[in-house]
């Protein structure tokens, strides 16, 4: 469609749509009651009687209703399907039009972004959601865990680990109505709406938004992080201040991925070194704690950290260098700051990059 042609449409559609409060009520009540009475749809509405008149000939102007020049005047409705068919076509046209000049927008890797619409919320969520390869950090509503829970199931069918939060918890399904295994490798359930909504894939793209923002009546915000090094602010804030606090675990399946494992979260790796018992491997991409520079270690696991309250984990790799301390992001006593985790049974798993 020729840019000027194109113009045209937009124009046309959004003049057939330009419909005043008035002529929106009153094209209301004509569709609900057939046929009425310039008086009769007065009186079905909060339209000053003087303004009717100028209102439904607007409306027939519109081609939305037809006039009866009778005594009085009859206001009948045209089915929408003909009344709409025109703009139907040119609306059909226009999105075409359109997304033929549509240009993606770049996503920067470091990006941070502030979003103030729902809609692109939940569109992140969903496609954060699709995007995880070996781990997921979810803080949901329960009408979020209804719309993503076809999403879930296929993550943790393809093996991705899920850590799933639900709250306000007055309002999460019962455990005995809702398989939450089907959706979730360990659930959760949190009280308050103060609990925000969050998404973390793989330790880096993440979104922070509070449940206010999926409310039209007040402020919208979240703040996503496409696949930045930021992203583990929003895990670490997950794992330490939601994830501890939770009031009932309404499931729980440590034992049911195979091994090598991928993790981004060392916590959620030393718990289930600690769950599963017995002798493990692991290769660790990461960086060093002093030079900063990029390092990647293999070898044994011979010691883990854990402490109960969940804020503190680390383990020790026996290496052909000697013993390396691994920490999570922003480790400062350890030797190695972990971005990605693999851990294997019976030999250290092949470090890919």
């Amino acid at each position: 469609m020729a840019r000027d042609e194109l113009r045209s449409t937009v124009e046309r559609v959004g003049d057939r749509f330009s419909l005043g409060e008035y002529e929106i009520d009153a094209y209301l009540a004509v569709l609900e009651h057939g046929t009425l009475t310039a008086s009769e749809i007065a009186d079905h509405t909060e339209i000053p009687q003087p303004r009717v008149y100028d209102t439904v000939r607007s409306l027939n102007d519109r081609g939305l209703v037809e006039l009866q020049e009778s005594r009085p005047m009859k206001v009948v409705a045209i089915d929408p399907g003909e009344a709409f068919e025109d703009v139907e076509a040119a609306l059909g046209e226009m999105i075409d039009g359109l997304e033929s000049r549509y240009t993606a927008p770049a996503r920067e890797t470091e990006a941070v972004t502030l979003v103030k619409s729902r809609s692109t919320i939940l569109r992140y969520l969903e496609e954060i959601i699709e995007s995880a390869e070996y781990e997921l950090a979810l803080s949901l509503t329960p009408d979020l865990l209804g719309r993503f829970a076809e999403d879930l199931r296929a993550a943790t069918d393809a093996g991705v680990s899920v850590d799933l939060l639900v709250a306000p918890s007055g309002g999460a399904p019962p455990a005995d109505e809702f398989d939450y295994g089907a959706v979730a490798t360990t659930a959760r359930t949190r009280r308050g709406i103060t609990t925000p909504v969050i998404a973390v894939a793989d330790g880096t793209y993440s979104i922070y938004a509070t449940q206010d923002a999926l409310r039209d009546d007040r402020d919208r915000y979240g703040v996503i992080f496409n696949r930045s090094a930021l992203g583990f602010l929003v895990s670490g804030f997950f794992g330490t201040v939601l994830w501890t606090t939770t009031e009932e675990t309404v499931a729980e399946d440590g034992e049911g991925r195979p091994y090598p494992r991928r993790y981004a979260s060392i916590r959620r790796c030393v718990k289930d070194l600690l769950d599963a018992g017995g002798e493990f491997y692991a290769t660790i991409d990461g960086r060093d704690v002093e030079s900063g520079r990029s390092r990647v270690v293999s070898g044994r696991v011979s010691e883990v950290s854990f402490e109960v309250s969940e804020e503190v984990a680390s383990l020790t790799l026996e290496t052909e260098e000697g013993a390396v301390a691994v920490g999570g992001r922003v480790a400062a006593l350890e030797d190695v700051e972990a971005h990605e985790i693999r851990i294997g049974r019976d030999e250290p798993p092949a470090y890919e990059e």
